[in-house]
């Protein structure tokens, strides 16, 4: 009799161990672009949906999208997006994104290019006219997987002897960078790319040159058997990035946004992911000022900060064809006859000043906010911006923001 249990409990065990292991499927590489032209150019894509190669092309050729499908992984992985980036003759320094459209998002840029549909309606006194920027009917708001910023004119412009970038490069650069490279891990938004998802990259770009981007989503597994998916959630809750169809959002210099949302009986672990940056070029815009962000959940304040990048000169070597000024200053040197001073022009260039959340040249990774004491039900999200400048004619004062919750079960 004790055999027969022993034997029981051995089967019970073995069972209870196959429970918790998943096969292994083994490391995915998604190579969704390769040498891509993101470009403006109403002639070669004209206003609506361009199919060419599997690649979606929409916004004049400023966005790209294509499909991709991946294993159906059950163990963990770990999910990096890898990021190359040159100038093909724009020398300016431009937004972009890459996203990811939620695939119950029923409405989205596709089926609104196609015209099969339009942005949801929205309340104009909490919105204004920024349509897209939040849930609605059908509509999910798309999910940032990576926020980054072109500097001036990497690779195109960066030959030792170019012609507008030799004689702008100050004396501590050896040579200028032939690529700018990017990469952050987005494993929480696994549940978005599961099985299969549309990726898409935005440019801001205005010229028929634009930029080449290379594009990567590498999933590596877990080499533990037990180690297996754990049902992770993302909820998109706001992006003001304007993709298509969309306006420039300076509505922060008037009010503060409030979205909704609603966290499960289920979910633990759960954090508020946000992404912003300040834009406005010109003196005292919202690019070059410093303005504090304030996010509170249900009226109370759970993150407050002021986004900000002292670290630009950093990024010297990736923009050839920043504009460049020369400033009178005394300076402390070594001189033949030993230490000395004198007055010299120093050059600064436009990527060395400090910005709002960004350098020219550099990602934008958000910021994490746990919410460890939030309850199951009905929630809000508010984010202000105190001090947001409003558009004035050619000052166009704004603030890309786009935020996400996730959470497991």
């Amino acid at each position: 009799m004790k055999r027969i249990i022993y034997v029981a409990m051995l089967l019970i065990g073995i069972q209870a161990v196959n429970a918790k292991t998943a096969p292994a499927r083994g490391n995915f590489q998604a190579r969704v672009f390769s040498d891509l032209n993101i470009v403006f150019n109403p002639s070669k894509f004209p206003d609506g949906l361009n199919n060419s190669d599997s690649i979606i092309c929409l916004a004049n050729g400023r966005i790209a999208i294509k499909k991709i499908k991946i294993p159906d992984y059950k163990r963990n992985v770990r999910v990096t997006a890898k990021l190359c980036l040159t100038s093909n003759g724009d020398p300016w320094d431009k937004t972009g994104s890459c996203f990811i459209i939620p695939k119950e998002s029923m409405i989205n840029m596709m089926t609104i290019a196609k015209g099969e549909h339009q942005y949801p309606q929205i309340d104009s006194t909490k919105l204004e006219k920024l349509v897209g920027v939040a849930a609605g009917k059908d509509y999910l708001p798309t999910v940032e997987l990576m926020r980054f910023m072109t500097p001036f004119g990497v690779g195109y412009f960066s030959a030792d002897k170019d012609s507008t970038a030799y004689k702008r490069r100050p004396v501590y650069i050896d040579g200028w960078a032939q690529e700018s490279v990017w990469q952050q891990d987005i494993t929480d938004l696994y549940p978005l790319l599961q099985n299969e998802a549309y990726i898409g990259i935005y440019i801001d770009t205005w010229t028929d040159k634009g930029y080449k981007v290379n594009l990567e989503i590498n999933f590596d597994e877990s080499t533990i058997k037990q180690d297996v998916m754990p049902v992770r959630k993302v909820l998109p809750l706001i992006n003001t990035v304007y993709y298509i169809g969309q306006t420039y959002p300076d509505i922060f210099s008037r009010r503060d946004v409030t979205v909704p949302f609603t966290i499960p009986v289920k979910a633990k672990n759960i954090r508020l992911k946000y992404i912003v940056t300040g834009h406005g070029g010109h003196s005292g815009g919202d690019e070059f000022v410093q303005r504090e962000n304030i996010l509170s959940v249900d009226g109370a304040v759970v993150h407050r900060f002021t986004p900000w990048r002292n670290d630009c000169a950093s990024f010297r070597r990736f923009n050839p064809t920043s504009g460049v000024w020369l400033k009178k200053r005394r300076i402390a040197y070594i001189s033949e006859e030993g230490r000395a001073e004198k007055e010299i022009e120093e050059p600064i260039a436009s990527s060395d000043l400090s910005r709002s959340n960004w350098c020219p040249g550099s990602d934008v990774p958000p910021a994490i906010i746990p919410l460890d004491d939030i309850k199951a039900g009905e929630h809000t999200l508010t984010i202000s911006i105190p001090q947001a400048q409003a558009i004035d004619n050619n000052k166009l004062n704004h603030w890309l923001v786009s935020s996400y919750l996730v959470w497991e079960e």
